[in-house]
Parts: C-alpha cells; structure tokens; sequence
C-alpha cells in the first residue's frame, strides 16, 4: 500500500510540474494562513498493520519565503523507525516485527525557508510522547521520542493559489528517544537513527 501511495505522488508531481509553479515577486503571499496535511493518511487504508494516522498542519507565512507550521498528529507502528517503509525489503517483514506496537503522539514544529521559485528546504523538530502495546493489547511501558525532519520541497499552487501541493524528499532522524521495553529495544537496536531519501507529499488550502 505504501508503494502504491509513492507511486500515486511522484505520477501526481510529474504532471503537476507543468503548472505555475513559483510565486511572483507582486504576489501578496505573506502573512497569510493555510491549514493542510499530508497524502499519507491513504495509509489508513491499508488491509494489514493500517497506522490509524491523523495529522492536521496550520501555519503562517511570515513573509513570501518564510513559513512556520504546527503538526499535530497521532500514529502508530509495528516495525522500527530506522527501517526505510519504501525501499528496505525488511520491513514488513514478521521477523523485524515488534512484539506489539507503539502509539505516538506529538505536535511538529516545522521552519520553511523558499530560496527559488517554488523551491524550499525545512527543520521540523517533533516531541513525542509513546505508548508501548503487547501483542495482547494491553499498554507495558510509556516513552518519549525527539523526531527530526529535515526536508527539501517544492511548492505548487493550484486554482488560483486557493490550494497547494508540496511534494518533497527528507532525512528522518531520531534524535533523542527514552530506552525502549525489552524485545522491542533489541529490533531496534539493529537499525539506525536516520533513514534517508524518505518521500514526502502534503497538501493544504489557504484563507
């Protein structure tokens, strides 16, 4: 399902690319307000190990190329962070599994700064608070996580710059996280705490 939902972004942005993609320099496009989330919530509808994922980003353009977001959200996830979800065959697969899985929620605190056109690279820092759940479904342990982003994308207007769509690419890193429970500490453990080229595609709607 995951592949799929790449697949349907990258098709998405090739013919997106063909429109007006940059904001003029007459544009009135600071301080504004935009509310938005991401493509990914199609992962719900997976048939197996879905992420019950809600996320919902509200931000403000300080300026035509300064912009700052919070990203509430909640997710969960059964295999280790540091395994690529696209392009490392090991995940998914029973053997990487968690005995169980973890319940995150966090609010991200995101930074963009647009240096060409539509071009733009960001720093979005995200404290969580975990939950850690047994095969049986019962809660063993708490933790806290520092989740980093750091992302380069591309700004597309749509319909009159009404809507938008922000394809892009980023290095996921775990910076800090608390000792996790025994069997899940040793998965992972094996892995490591950036996972590179990780795809990235949100929309939003500007008032």
């Amino acid at each position: 399902m995951l592949k799929k939902v790449l697949l349907f972004a990258l098709t998405l942005l090739m013919t997106m690319l063909q429109l007006k993609a940059q904001y003029a320099e007459a544009d009135s496009t600071h301080s504004r307000w935009f509310i938005g989330s991401t493509v990914f919530l199609l992962g719900n509808l997976a048939p197996v190990n879905p992420p019950d994922f809600v996320q919902l980003n509200v931000g403000y353009r300080i300026t035509g190329k300064d912009a700052v977001t919070l990203e509430p959200k909640t997710w969960k996830y059964a295999w280790p962070n540091g395994i690529h979800p696209f392009f490392n065959k090991s995940y998914g697969k029973l053997e990487e599994k968690f005995p169980g899985y973890v319940r995150e929620y966090g609010i991200s605190v995101a930074y963009q700064r647009f240096f060409w056109k539509g071009l733009y690279a960001e720093l979005n820092v995200m404290p969580t608070i975990q939950k850690f759940v047994n095969d049986n479904g019962k809660k063993i342990d708490n933790g806290f996580q520092l989740f980093n982003t750091y992302r380069v994308g591309y700004h597309i207007k749509l319909f009159k710059d009404r809507f938008f769509i922000q394809p892009s690419i980023a290095i996921t890193h775990r910076a800090y996280h608390t000792i996790l429970p025994d069997g899940f500490k040793q998965l992972d453990d094996k892995w490591p705490k950036f996972v590179y080229a990780e795809p990235g595609f949100h929309f939003g709607y500007n008032f």
